[in-house]
């Protein structure tokens, strides 16, 4: 634990008596319809910021706690990340009902804090995914339920192809090794720096009295009935009119060949048409946390959760092929090296349009309707 973490645990022990104690009846209305509509609006989100922030510094503590063992730590920050975004998302979504300038700049701070935990994660994530599907395009190690290589019509220019891209495979995963464990080393070096800097201990701060108090506007005593929906309504909107902006007539081709080429001509035609997407991915997220707040944190709705793993696909394939493209960059590799890189990026793609047809078959089943 850094310096400042012993304060931080005695903040959570002092903020669950308090939150358990002082309302007893509060902490369940969030999960309950009908008692969220009897109650205030600034009494249901402060039960959803209480519930979220507790879990904040209970990831926090077991963090600390995980000492050398990394399997607990990964899981410690996994969840610490998680409960950052949703109280980051609750600010953004709900800030109508709370103090704008303080809302803006915790919300900040915890984007902050969850981007630097997630850079080590996305780096040992990215590598794992880059080097099974060298070995799964280059049959030298096979992915376990991965389906056949799709080989040409010609035999004999199907072998030269294979053959060159199981010479070049090795060293092409070699190269990717190097660079992302050099990424991820440095950005366990920040995660580190981050957690025990002042900077973050402010925000962990700002979290433990958030558990107990929450600075609310003079709105939020309204009924949360005729609060709560609005906010709501919003983040609903902007989702719509950011999916209604993707080409998911095109996108409902299995193998869409024109976004294929574009995708593959220069590394800004991919990265200009894939942010629409992530931004999609974002914004369903944030839509996907304001629902929380009004039925509580169970289980999300089966359909949109569906989703957003698909899009979860989508931007972790469309970051290994810009990290495909970004090896084949280095200068002076060999050509079976490049060439392999090449055949890795391709397919990275084809999985970004795969995730693409799957997010537009699921949307047409979404329950989701413009107001």
């Amino acid at each position: 634990m850094t310096p400042g973490g012993a304060g931080v645990q005695h903040h959570e022990a002092d903020t669950a008596g308090s939150v358990g104690t002082a309302h007893p009846d509060r902490a369940d209305r969030p999960a309950h319809p009908d008692d969220a509509f009897e109650a205030t609006a600034g009494q249901v989100l402060a039960g959803y910021l209480n519930a979220r922030c507790a879990d904040f510094l209970r990831s926090l503590r077991l963090y600390g706690e995980s000492g050398s063992d990394t399997a607990a730590a990964a899981e410690a920050a996994s969840a610490l990340r998680c409960s950052a975004r949703r109280i980051g998302g609750t600010l953004h979504t709900f800030r109508v009902l709370l103090d704008p300038v303080w809302a803006d700049q915790l919300r900040t701070e915890l984007g902050w804090l969850s981007g630097t935990l997630a850079q080590e994660y996305a780096c040992t994530s990215r590598l794992h995914r880059l080097v099974s599907a060298l070995g799964r395009l280059s049959g030298s190690g096979p992915v376990p339920g991965s389906g056949p290589v799709p080989t040409a019509r010609n035999g004999e220019g199907s072998a030269a192809g294979a053959g060159a891209l199981t010479v070049g495979a090795s060293r092409a995963g070699a190269l990717l090794e190097r660079q992302l464990t050099l990424a991820r080393t440095r950005s366990h070096s920040a995660a580190l720096q981050a957690l025990g800097s002042s900077r973050f201990h402010a925000v962990a701060d700002a979290v433990a009295v958030l558990a107990s108090e929450v600075p609310l506007a003079p709105v939020a005593g309204a009924p949360a009935a005729e609060i709560l929906a609005a906010p709501r309504t919003a983040a609903e909107r902007r989702l719509l009119d950011a999916v209604s902006a993707l080409p998911l007539a095109r996108a409902a081709h299995p193998y869409n060949a024109e976004a294929l080429v574009h995708g593959l001509a220069t590394p800004s035609d991919g990265e200009t048409q894939d942010a629409p997407w992530h931004q999609v991915r974002l914004l369903l997220r944030l839509h996907r946390y304001a629902q929380e707040v009004r039925h509580g944190s169970g289980s999300p709705d089966p359909v949109f959760a569906e989703a957003g793993r698909a899009l979860d696909r989508h931007r972790d394939a469309a970051e290994a092929a810009a990290a495909a493209a970004n090896a084949a960059r280095t200068p002076r590799i060999a050509p079976a090296t490049a060439y392999a890189l090449g055949v890795l990026h391709a397919d990275q793609r084809l999985e970004v349009e795969a995730a693409r047809y799957e997010f537009q078959r699921i949307w047409q089943r979404t329950a989701v309707t413009a107001p």
